[in-house]
């Protein structure tokens, strides 16, 4: 959300009602509490849907998108592994291979860092435009309380681990 920002974007988060100042406090312009609105019914056409959660199906999420818009699935079941991952990844192939006239792109797998794009993050990080929101510090021999905590899905915001 906050490097959207910092390039300019107009920015919705998606969150439930507890993280609705959380999310306003990093950026967004909108924001939608899941709880009350499913963003997926709604008139509202994205350019770009960046999904950390994947609660939504192929075709709903390719329904809020603008024509040429982009959806990036972001860590599969994000916030905790959902059951239906496998065949909602699998569902997702699967519809865009069959739709021969989807001009959406749906990104699913394959990040890579490079030199330059570290560079960006480095500058938008010490400028203060992208700083992170810190739930909870762990000691290096607490992991595995950490990702425990993560799994529960219930993470406000980063999880960091310091290592002395």
């Amino acid at each position: 959300m906050q490097i959207a920002k910092a390039f300019g974007a107009e920015v919705t988060g998606v969150c439930s009602t507890n993280n609705i100042d959380l999310v306003r406090s990093i950026g967004a312009d909108h924001v939608i509490d899941y709880t009350k609105e499913d963003y997926t019914k709604g008139e509202q056409r994205y350019d770009v849907v960046y999904d950390l959660v994947n609660n939504h199906s192929f075709a709903e999420r390719r329904r809020v998108l603008k024509p040429g818009g982009i959806c990036v699935l972001a860590g599969i079941g994000g916030s905790g592994i959902h059951e239906e991952t496998l065949s909602r990844v699998v569902g997702v192939f699967t519809a865009s291979l069959r739709s021969r006239f989807v001009r959406e792109k749906f990104v699913t797998f394959g990040v890579s860092f490079n030199t330059k794009d570290l560079g960006i993050l480095r500058d938008l990080t010490e400028s203060g435009k992208v700083v992170p929101a810190v739930t909870k510090t762990y000691s290096f021999t607490e992991s595995a309380a950490a990702y425990k905590y993560l799994a529960t899905g219930h993470a406000r915001g980063k999880i960091v681990i310091t290592v002395e």
